[in-house]
Formats: structure tokens, C-alpha cells, sequence
């Protein structure tokens, strides 16, 4: 089945002659390959792009191994350009190549070579690539299937509650979405978590005693959504597992699954303050699927899983998404002055436009509204304010101005935000 991922392949044609690298990062098989070799490729050749000036190389397939050798890897390319015409040079996985950053820089200076790679953790992102690219690497950064695309090849017909209910459950890895009988999916999700991602992190970072690792990565899955910081995790870990694990311990292993870009994490913003704070955060993960197969598909608690998926198909729009606070001083029944801290779920930064958002899994009662209602009502601004709604209410704006916003018309862009 083909699952059209306009949004990355636009992208990819912006960039296109741009005389930088295209690195194309995200999650194991979250379609980047798919994506380079077949979505890209294929436009291509419908420009009329001879095939022969389409170079592909999949290094993480076993047959070219003697290609993740960066000589070898040179010496095949070049091998490949025979005339002066623009050849589009795509890599698959190039981290397993050592010295990949000279390989590509080999070809900064061709004028006839457009270089497009993969890879699957955060290496491509770090000072010294950058460093190294001298200013010449340009980031795509690919995610799981969105809710719309998802729901463009749904099996299930246009039931889209039931659309909602399979992603909340089993994410969007496009094998997943692919997969009609749940038991596949369930086991295609729970191997590969094991087998691939966390085997990774284990081999990558040379990981022996990986139990605490284990159980952390239980502790994130377990509390998507909840502020906490490596002190706290690290405090509960010797009250509650006896572990000696120290907090500089789990802060590496976090990192580690950032790197693998398994989660993401959000940074807490005091808004009325205009001051970031560095702890406590929150974590999110990059597959909903992915992080219920770890706990094995026992917590699949709406109201964590709704923010957690409205927090991904933010950061697939491009924002950069913080946590924040507004700090109230107010007086109690008595009159004594107190300080109150109400929090905004997501403060979403994009160029010069600022949204601020609530996930609402559901508002039955007016007191349950204005719970949820009052801490968007106390900032001050003029940027938009929304509350994305759980269920088939319609979208509306109320009489303080904040857009109460479907969660359907929010994930298909009905109404954007």
C-alpha cells in the first residue's frame, strides 16, 4: 500500500540544487527510507530525470557492507557519475559508515551532485556534524505517520472516532497502519521496540547492567505528560527498586533516548515571567504504539495519550513546544496573600507566532470548562488561546476569545491553528 507523505516530499523539493546535504533524521521505520527511495525518487523520474543519474545505496542492508568502508563508498559513487549533468545521490542510513561526515563533504563542491541521507539518531544533529558541514547540512526531519495520513489509508472505513481510537492505541509507524489483524500489530510493535530500538541504545552506548535503563524507560511510558527530572526519578528508583542509580545516571539515559528519537522532551516556561525553567519537564513519546507495547497495552489511559498525540502533531507543524506556567498572586478565604501556579499544557513558538494550548480530553460540567478554561483567561497577550477538545463537539470560539477546537478539526486542518 502506498501512503502519500506530501508534507516531507514538498519539503524535500525545496531544497532540492540548494548546494547543501539533505539529512533526513527521525525513528527508525518511521518511512524515511520510503520516503527517500520510492515517494522522492518516483517524482523524480515522472520530471523525466534519467534513472541512471538516481544513485541509491542502502547501507543498512548487509549487501554493501563493504560500502559502510568511506573509501569504497567514494570510489562507488564516483564510479557512477559519468557526465556533467545533476545526479541526485541518495544515502540510506549513513551513520553506519565511519568517517560519513568526510564522505559528504566530498561532495559540497561537486556542482553536479545533489546528496540527500538518512539516519536514525540524534548524531546528525550534534556540534560536531555541524561542525563538519561547515554550514552546509539541511535538516528534514521525519515522524511517524500524522493523524491525517494516517486516516488516509485507514482500513477501517470513515468511522473516525475508530480512526482515533486504533492511533491512540497503536501509533503510526507505517508497518503498523499497514497491518490489518491487531495481533500483528501488537507483536510487530513489542519486537521491534526490543529487537531494534532499545538493542540500540544498549550496543550504541556500550550499556551492560541495563536493568535501571529498562525500568526507566517503564517509569517515562508510565507517566507521559507528568513533570518530573532526574532527581525525582532517581529518588523514586532508591525508595521504590532499592536501585543506587544516580540522577546523572538516568540524565545520560535520556539523553540516549532522545538521541534515538524515541522521546522528546518539553521545557517549562514561565509566561508571565518570559523565563524558561529548567526543571521539572515533561517527556513525551515519538510512537504512541511504540510506548503502549512497552508497558504492554495496559495503560492506555485517553487523557495522557490525547496530549501526548496533539504534542507530536505540533512539533510535526513545525512549533517548538514548551510547558508552561502562569503564577497568580491571590488571597485566600482568610485574606492571607498566596502565590497559585496554573499550567498551560503547551506554549507553541513558531518564526514570530505564538499559540497557546489545553488538551481537554473531555468538558462535561461547566466547573470541568472552567478548570480548564482559567489558566489560558490569565495570560495577558494577544496571542491565539485554544482548548482542543476530546469527542464530536463543534469547534467555536467563546466570549473571552479562546477557540475551543475539535480534536478532529485539529489533526485533518479543518480549522488551522
Amino acid at each position: 500500500m502506498r501512503i502519500q507523505r506530501d508534507f516531507y516530499l514538498n519539503k524535500l523539493f525545496s531544497k532540492r540544487h540548494n548546494g547543501m546535504i539533505k539529512v533526513i533524521t527521525g525513528m527508525r521505520r518511521c518511512g524515511k527510507s520510503y520516503l527517500l527511495f520510492n515517494l522522492f525518487s518516483d517524482a523524480l523520474r515522472n520530471e523525466g530525470i534519467d534513472e541512471s543519474h538516481i544513485i541509491q545505496i542502502n547501507l543498512e542492508d548487509r549487501r554493501n557492507n563493504e560500502l559502510r568502508d568511506p573509501d569504497k563508498l567514494l570510489q562507488r559513487i564516483d564510479s557512477l557519475i559519468k557526465d556533467s549533468q545533476m545526479y541526485y545521490i541518495m544515502l540510506d542510513e549513513v551513520q553506519m559508515v565511519r568517517e560519513f561526515e568526510d564522505v559528504l563533504n566530498s561532495y559540497l563542491n561537486v556542482g553536479n551532485a545533489d546528496v540527500y541521507v538518512t539516519g536514525s539518531n540524534a548524531r546528525f544533529l550534534s556540534t560536531d556534524v555541524i561542525t563538519e558541514f561547515r554550514g552546509r547540512g539541511d535538516e528534514v526531519r521525519v515522524h511517524p505517520l500524522s493523524f491525517s495520513e494516517f486516516f488516509s489509508v485507514w482500513q477501517g472505513g470513515q468511522f473516525m472516532e475508530q480512526a482515533l481510537n486504533a492511533y491512540l492505541e497503536f501509533g503510526g509507524l507505517p508497518k503498523v497502519a499497514t497491518t490489518e489483524q491487531i495481533v500483528g500489530k501488537k507483536e510487530y510493535l513489542l519486537n521491534l521496540f526490543t529487537q531494534t530500538y532499545l538493542k540500540d541504545i544498549k550496543e550504541r552506548y556500550s550499556i551492560q547492567l541495563d536493568a535501571d535503563l529498562e525500568e526507566l524507560i517503564d517509569v517515562i511510558a508510565s507517566n507521559i505528560g507528568c513533570m518530573t527530572n532526574p532527581l525525582k526519578l532517581q529518588n523514586t528508583f532508591k525508595t521504590v527498586k532499592q536501585s543506587n542509580i544516580t540522577q546523572d545516571t538516568i540524565k545520560n539515559y535520556l539523553g540516549y533516548m532522545q538521541d534515538a528519537f524515541l522521546i522528546e522532551r518539553a521545557v517549562r516556561y514561565d509566561i508571565k515571567g518570559r523565563k524558561y525553567i529548567d526543571t521539572p519537564q515533561k517527556y513525551y513519546f515519538e510512537d504512541l504504539g511504540l510506548r503502549n507495547a512497552r508497558l504492554n497495552f495496559r495503560q492506555t489511559e485517553p487523557t495522557h495519550l490525547m496530549e501526548n498525540l496533539i504534542y507530536n502533531e505540533l512539533r510535526i507543524r513545525g512549533y517548538s513546544v514548551d510547558v508552561g506556567r502562569v503564577t497568580l498572586n491571590t488571597r485566600n478565604e482568610r485574606g492571607v496573600s498566596e502565590r497559585k501556579q496554573l499550567e498551560v499544557d503547551f506554549v507553541c513558538n513558531k518564526g514570530y507566532d505564538r499559540v497557546y494550548i489545553q488538551s481537554a480530553f473531555a468538558m462535561p460540567t461547566l466547573e470541568k470548562q472552567t478548570q480548564e478554561l482559567n489558566s489560558l483567561k490569565r495570560i495577558d497577550d494577544s496571542f491565539q488561546k485554544v482548548v482542543i477538545a476530546g469527542g464530536m463537539q463543534p469547534t467555536y470560539r467563546n466570549n473571552d476569545g479562546i477557540l475551543v477546537l475539535n480534536i478532529f478539526d485539529f489533526l485533518l486542518g479543518t480549522v488551522n491553528v
